[in-house]
């Protein structure tokens, strides 16, 4: 097997401190991220929101702040707008609420009102969507408890596999990486939709399979190599796994960066929450899980020597 880095020995242990204070800040942002997601004040889609969009095709030149102009003198101050494609695409897709218009009639609202504000009479409709109030809640109830009941799994099977203190950190490691991600598209106001909670689930998947493989390294090494500080084992079993996580979050990230540039405004969201994943994935075995084992541990032994 190809070996990127060869021999390492990072001291991940002794670094940790510096980790936590990293994480608490990402975290930070993350539990505020979520905070606005739950009080609707995030840039929640369609799928979660309610509502209609619309997605237009000038025959001349258009901006997003002459369409936001127009939208808003007709009513339509909360719309959404975002350009499709590339900057001369004259393509825009527009979300309104569901207050905004009826359904059936945001199609023929959007349109009428646009031909009149630019002037231009030839504007075509590329596709037209909408979800009700109902199906949009059921929808963001359904997609919580997807990810709720994902992370339940991964403490159980995490518990079987490794003793308990390893399933709490990997399961809190996992949590860290869906938050932080959460955090993250918040705060660049990306727009949360049922795509974006399929990436969260997929990275979840993606950052366990890399903190299994450490885990499984750190549980081999602790039961062969019973002379030396626990520190040194972890150090050790990290650095030995480290050129393959590399490799494996490189490879990955080669197919999420193709889908970031080259998928499209429906996929960028999906694809931009993974690459930051598969980033995250690798950080959170290494800075995050592993270290708290480590803490866990110490922190028992010094109560069984006080004892």
């Amino acid at each position: 097997m190809i070996e990127l880095i060869k021999n390492t020995k990072f001291d991940f242990i002794g670094k940790r401190k510096i980790a936590y204070v990293i994480s608490a800040i990402l975290l930070l942002n993350g539990l505020f991220g979520i905070f606005k997601v739950i009080t609707g004040t995030a840039n929640m889609g369609l799928d979660f929101t309610g509502g209609s969009t619309v997605q237009v095709k000038f025959s001349a030149p258009m901006t997003v702040g002459t369409i936001r102009d127009v939208m808003t003198k007709n009513d339509f101050s909360k719309a959404v707008i975002q350009q499709v494609g590339g900057a001369d695409s004259n393509e825009f897709m527009i979300r309104i609420g569901v207050k905004d218009a009826e359904a059936g009639q945001a199609e023929q609202k959007i349109v009428s009102a646009l031909a009149a504000g630019t002037g231009d009479k030839a504007i075509t409709v590329s596709g037209t969507s909408e979800v009700g109030p109902v199906v949009s809640s059921q929808l963001k109830e359904k997609a919580f408890l997807a990810v709720f009941w994902a992370l339940v799994g991964i403490l159980i099977y995490i518990w079987i596999r490794f003793k308990f203190k390893f399933a709490v950190a990997a399961t809190l490691a996992t949590f860290h990486d869906v938050i932080v991600v959460i955090g993250i598209l918040v705060l660049f106001n990306k727009e949360i939709d049922l795509l974006v909670v399929t990436a969260l689930l997929t990275l979840a998947g993606y950052s366990l399979t890399d903190t299994v493989v450490v885990f499984d390294r750190i549980r081999e090494n602790m039961k062969n190599i019973l002379k030396q500080p626990l520190n040194e084992i972890m150090n050790s079993s990290i650095n030995q796994v480290l050129s393959r996580s590399v490799i494996t979050a490189l490879t990955t990230m080669f197919v999420a960066a193709a889908l970031l540039f080259y998928g499209g405004s429906v996929l960028f969201n999906f694809s931009f929450s993974f690459v930051i994943g598969i980033v995250l994935g690798v950080y959170s075995s290494v800075f995050v899980a592993s270290p708290m084992v480590y803490d866990w541990e110490m922190f028992e032994k010094k109560h069984r020597t006080v004892k």
